[in-house]
């Protein structure tokens, strides 16, 4: 069972279902409306665990009934919310999701108390970084935050998967201490800083991969997911799902590859069991309820 450490941010998401993404000024009739579990912290936390990972997550939510539900949702999921603080002041974090009827979707985040994770937070959980198996960290949580842990990390010689989303620039010295940097295409450009249309996968990956500790994964939807070392370039193609909602299908991957990875499988392995997760994810809704657990992943891997 790899032991996993996830530092990240933990949302409620507040999602709307409409028959398209409304023009700027413009005001449209959606369908039904939930409330979900989310966050890319607690979704990679979650995707882990149940993917039999026992998981250490290390976030912020306000003291409020929004962040009581969710460290009970985590912890019902054998995720240890110890370092899980409360913060008083502070709201906890929400998304604001509209799905269309591809099962697409734009998301706009108030990152309430996940924006008061500090280093000092993250020093609280040094133990557990530098017995872990792996660390996972995404961009919804302060970037102090996400430096000491990967400072902790290194020091410890554990593997970070660094999910780097949402989208943003990010310095060389941070970048420096990634070791397998996973994004999909969008970011992949604008962490690249190439926005030229007619540069390839392989050369924005090479690029990125310059940047950073060796190993870049991009994510491309519909046609699947690679992965680039420098020198090999390894694909892996999309499993044909229904997709329904795809909020949490990224988290879903990134979690998936780091567990592979942990486990001693190829690259090509990793990201087939990646690109499954995803796809399972994206079949029902919500973030936390869609995320798979292991007998859905191989099953959908032994049926291609």
């Amino acid at each position: 069972m790899p032991r996993v450490v996830v530092v990240g941010s933990i949302n409620m998401d507040l999602v709307v279902r409409a028959p398209r993404f409304p023009q700027a000024g413009e005001t449209i009739l959606g369908g039904p409306f939930g409330a979900y579990g989310g966050g890319k912290g607690a979704n990679q936390a979650v995707a882990a665990a149940r993917l039999g990972a026992e998981v250490v997550f290390a976030g912020c939510v306000g003291r409020d009934a929004w962040g009581a539900e969710m460290r009970s949702r985590l912890a019902a999921e054998n995720v240890d919310v110890t370092d899980v603080l409360a913060r008083g002041g502070e709201a906890t974090g929400v998304a604001l999701i509209t799905i269309d009827p591809a099962g697409q979707n734009t998301i706009i985040v108030a990152p309430g108390a996940n924006i008061s994770l500090s280093e000092r937070d993250v020093e609280a959980v040094r133990d557990d970084i530098a017995q872990a198996e792996a660390l996972l960290l995404q961009l919804e949580v302060p970037l102090a935050a996400n430096r000491r842990a990967l400072e902790i990390a290194r020091e410890a010689s554990v593997p970070v998967f660094f999910n780097a989303a949402p989208a943003q620039r990010l310095a060389p010295s941070l970048l420096e201490l990634v070791d397998v940097l996973i994004v999909n295409e969008s970011e992949a450009r604008c962490l690249s800083g190439l926005d030229d249309a007619r540069l390839g996968e392989r050369q924005i990956a090479s690029h990125l991969c310059s940047m950073s500790g060796g190993h870049v994964v991009i994510t491309l939807g519909e046609r699947g997911a690679l992965h680039f070392d420098g020198e090999a370039l390894t694909r892996q193609g999309a499993f044909p799902v229904k997709a329904v909602d795809a909020t949490g299908a990224g988290d879903a991957f990134a979690a998936a590859f780091a567990i592979a990875w942990c486990e001693g499988r190829s690259v090509a392995e990793s990201l087939a069991f990646a690109c499954a997760a995803g796809a399972v994810a994206a079949t029902g809704m919500g973030a936390l309820a869609s995320l798979p657990n292991r007998s859905q992943v191989e099953a959908l891997l032994g049926g291609a």
